[in-house]
């Protein structure tokens, strides 16, 4: 690849940035090895492959890096080479590359001294929470000393590159289209074979796991962690084995009102006594509405003043926790209703069509089904994930998807029903007035209908439309908060007046608090919401105060409308949990754990768990002696989670 009489001297800088790169890399992977001599049997047959296996794959992440490139010497005619712009636009490209690959390279030491992996979805979410991982780093490692070891290896990478007379060469280089093209050919075909067929777990030929992640490329993983959206539970946390797991797991789930069906799992058929009701469900999710923004959670302030209302007159669930801090962790756990797997949310993840969702028991009662939302239903894969089990959709779906073909049907928001959006959405009036227009027609078919609205106006940049409330747009979530309730004020207003109102029952629940995203401790009230189900015939209105979860909703109202189905869900009918059945279950950033109503057991990477005294008062955590039958707990609950998505043991039969 690297032979001068047939890499023409337009190629010379970029064989020299490969050459630089394999150096690097080569470094890095000795390193490894070294750092990693009391986990592997050293011997040079496993050092020479280790070598082979890693070169491979090194190969095929320069060819990424330099495909853009090799466009562009192809599309640049000869005699523009070594022009002011070709000069500029490369020595700017090629120190940006080569400080990416310095970089990517330093950070694979501190990263193996403590995970023992290549970069994974841990790296991957590094992007996401920049702020904490620059204190980290400030923290842990001194600063100056680090930029220095960069900026050094930066500036011998670029004094070689000038002692090689590579950007000489390159600028002089008086190649033609035909002289270039086999090379470039040469190197977009590796990048096609990588691209298409080349897996990361290609680099897996040996027992030892730490010796597959030093064969590995760090860059190469990286971006195959991006793809997968997950990180291994098995090779992060705490685990036990699958058969104590399992008896611990089905001792939960098997009772009276459910029978467990399976020799394994909790597939379970779930019996109510009484006459089955089927009304109409309509779940609406606020965004990022937090228990303490409503005066039943002692504001003062009156933000909420419909959700109060309505709270007084619904079965109103006041100890009730979100699993995660973003919408498709919230839409994960509502339909789904599954502990937070350790990575991305299902909802983004590959194989995630044809769940055992809460849809899924809608189905089998005979309703229909249809998630509505106000912006692009392709931001965080909610559209393939609700039409790929069994809902229509209805969203403000951008002109050229259309026509887009999918499993279910989708409606769009058109213009002349828009009177406001932002970078999120339409506004939550016009969702809503939406929303009401769909209820119409779906009334007409007497068929009952689950419809599953989420709100966005409750989020950043808080813009709505102007002169609705005495609040300025844009200003602060306290706005959006008042916007929110004055849309919900306006819809059942609306509704109230409706034919199909007296047999539709509705389910309003947060899907996470604001201001929690991105922070790296667990903060328990940060994840405490508001939830309600309102309008549901011949129920007391009440006041349910037992610790629980987003999961336990639906099973909760499934149980309330006496419906007999076949479930595969994690939630429960908190109406039947005993005071030890008590539970929540919560996750932040790559922290995952299991509140009581007075302690907590985290699970952390790298096998760590911590247990805590919770203070619910002050909100406070103090660390306590481990409780190993929590522990043991909560490891069942996240380890199943995990092996029963990954081993299709959710999918429909």
């Amino acid at each position: 690849m690297f032979n001068r009489k047939i890499i023409p001297s337009r190629f010379k800088l970029a064989k020299t940035f490969a050459l630089i790169t394999l150096f690097l890399s080569l470094i890095v992977r000795i390193i490894l090895y070294s750092l990693s001599l009391n986990t592997i049997t050293p011997s040079l047959f496993n050092f020479i492959s280790i070598l082979s296996i890693g070169f491979f794959f090194d190969i095929g992440v320069i060819s990424y890096a330099l495909s853009p490139y090799v466009i562009y010497l192809l599309v640049i005619p000869s005699k523009y080479h070594g022009s002011k712009l070709d000069k500029i636009l490369t020595k700017l490209i090629y120190g940006i590359l080569l400080f990416i690959f310095i970089f990517s390279f330093l950070g694979e030491i501190p990263f193996w001294q403590e995970y023992h992996r290549r970069y994974n979805f841990i790296a991957v979410d590094y992007l996401l929470y920049t702020y904490e991982v620059v204190q980290n780093i400030h923290e842990s490692y001194p600063l100056p000393l680090l930029i220095g070891c960069i900026l050094g290896i930066l500036f011998l990478g670029i004094k070689y590159t000038v002692k090689t007379d590579a950007y000489k060469l390159t600028f002089n280089s008086k190649n033609s289209l035909a002289q270039k093209l086999p090379i470039a050919f040469f190197i977009f075909s590796i990048f096609l074979l990588f691209h298409f067929y080349i897996k990361n777990t290609d680099a897996e030929f040996f027992q030892n796991i730490n010796v597959n992640e030093i064969a590995k490329s760090g860059l190469y993983s990286f971006f195959a962690a991006y793809k997968s959206n997950e990180l291994n539970y098995h090779d992060f946390y705490k685990t036990i084995s699958k058969k104590k797991a399992d008896s611990i797991l089905r001792n939960k789930y098997d009772t009276k009102q459910s029978v467990l069906i399976n020799t394994h799992g909790i597939k379970r058929k779930i019996k109510n006594k009484g006459v089955e009701k089927k009304p109409n469900i309509i779940f609406i999710g606020l965004e990022s509405l937090n228990a303490r923004f409503m005066t039943a959670f002692g504001n003062n302030q009156n933000w909420t003043p419909t959700l109060d209302s309505l709270a007084k007159k619904s079965i109103f669930f006041s100890n009730l926790y979100a699993t995660g801090t973003r919408t498709i962790r919230g839409i994960e756990a509502i339909s789904l209703s599954i502990p937070p797997t350790p990575g991305r949310s299902i909802v983004k993840r590959s194989n995630n069509e044809n769940l055992s969702t809460i849809g899924h028991i809608f189905r089998q009662k005979g309703y229909s089904r249809t998630f509505l939302y106000g912006g692009d239903s392709h931001f965080d894969n909610m559209c393939h994930y609700f039409s790929h089990n069994g809902f229509d959709i209805v969203d403000r779906k951008k002109a050229h998807r259309i026509n887009e073909l999918l499993p279910t049907k989708r409606l769009h928001i058109s213009d002349n029903e828009t009177t406001f959006e932002n970078a999120w959405a339409v506004c939550d009036q016009d969702l809503l007035k939406k929303s009401l227009k769909i209820i119409d027609q779906q009334h007409q078919s007497k068929k009952p209908f689950f419809n599953f609205i989420m709100t966005s106006s409750n989020h950043k940049p808080y813009t709505y439309p102007k002169n609705v409330i005495e609040y300025p747009p844009g200003k602060d979530i306290i706005g959006s908060i008042k916007y929110l309730d004055k849309s919900l004020n306006e819809f059942f207003n609306i509704a109230k007046n409706k034919p199909w109102f007296k047999n539709t029952v509705f389910v309003i629940m947060s899907d996470h608090c604001a201001f929690s995203a991105g922070r790296t401790e667990i903060n328990i009230e940060n994840h405490h919401i508001p939830a309600l189900i309102y309008n549901i015939k011949d129920i007391e209105n009440q006041q349910i105060n037992k610790l629980c979860s987003q999961i336990d909703i639906f099973p909760t109202l499934f149980g309330f409308l006496n419906w007999d189905y076949t479930s595969n869900l994690f939630g429960k009918d908190i109406r039947l949990m005993k005071t030890n059945d008590e539970r929540a279950l919560i996750g932040n950033h790559r922290k995952i754990g299991l509140l009581k109503p007075q302690e907590l057991l985290l699970l952390e990477t790298s096998k760590k768990y911590s247990n805590y005294y919770w203070d619910k008062k002050n909100n406070k955590l103090n660390i306590k002696e481990t409780n190993f039958d929590l522990l043991n707990e909560t490891i069942t609950y996240y380890q199943s989670a995990f092996y029963m998505f990954k081993n299709n043991d959710l999918k429909i039969n």
